[in-house]
């Protein structure tokens, strides 16, 4: 028998995690005190995926400034290019639920943001301009494999009375991210990456779920006074 996809390879490995991330969530969304915790959510994912766009913008320029020998840089610059346009304006899909939900979208904008999620965006920006930009990859696999359940807007909704129409971002992610992971993986198993690349990726994976779990923990245990005030920092 040949080898396991190294798609699926890194699913075992990510599913090792997902306990502590489905341990966290269920503090998050725990009845009591509900609507603020959701408020600080929506601005804490704000703060995440503004950085999704511009970490796949120099990902991309890493792969152009490559060596003309690396055989991974060009089709992993197409796939992301791709992908770019898929998550543009997302962040904006963010503060858009946040002020249908009652919060201060100029003020979440405006405010620092948590130190779990610099943390957690941190890593991948290192790594891909002083590594390979394939470990990118990991981080990606890792939050898109995690994405909302498609149960959850509703839950939501019902615990907190606020408008279907604040829940925008979590049924577009839960509807959109299981074709996103399955394009991924098909990337994952076509790109010519070599065992240390492959472990970079993993390693990268790795941190970015144990971040996710770290944030959404942070989240649970300091819900917010205000959804200018999204947990971050020593408050």
């Amino acid at each position: 028998m040949g080898a396991a996809p190294f798609s699926r390879v890194l699913r075992t490995k990510l599913s090792l995690a997902k306990p502590a991330v489905h341990a966290a969530a269920a503090l998050l969304w725990r009845p009591d005190g509900l609507r603020p915790r959701y408020l600080a959510y929506l601005g804490a994912m704000h703060a995440l995926v503004r950085a999704s766009v511009p970490l796949m913008e120099r990902a991309v320029a890493r792969c152009e400034a490559a060596p003309p020998g690396d055989p991974v840089a060009r089709p992993l610059a197409r796939y992301l290019r791709r992908h770019i346009e898929e998550e543009r304006g997302h962040d904006d899909w963010l503060l858009a639920d946040l002020a249908l939900a009652g919060g201060d979208a100029a003020a979440v904008r405006a405010a620092l943001p948590p130190t779990a999620v610099a943390v957690l965006t941190g890593a991948p920006y290192y790594w891909v301009e002083h590594h390979h930009p394939a470990v990118l990859l990991g981080y990606m696999a890792a939050l898109e494999g995690n994405a909302p359940a498609g149960w959850l807007a509703e839950h939501l909704a019902a615990g907190t009375g606020l408008p279907d129409a604040a829940f925008r971002t979590l049924r577009a992610h839960a509807a959109l991210d299981s074709a996103h992971v399955a394009a991924l993986d098909r990337v994952l198993d076509r790109l010519p990456l070599t065992g240390p690349q492959r472990t970079a990726v993993s390693v990268g994976a790795l941190h970015t779920v144990s971040g996710l779990a770290r944030l959404l923990s942070e989240l649970a245990a300091r819900p917010a006074r205000t959804a200018a005030a999204p947990s971050g920092g020593h408050r």
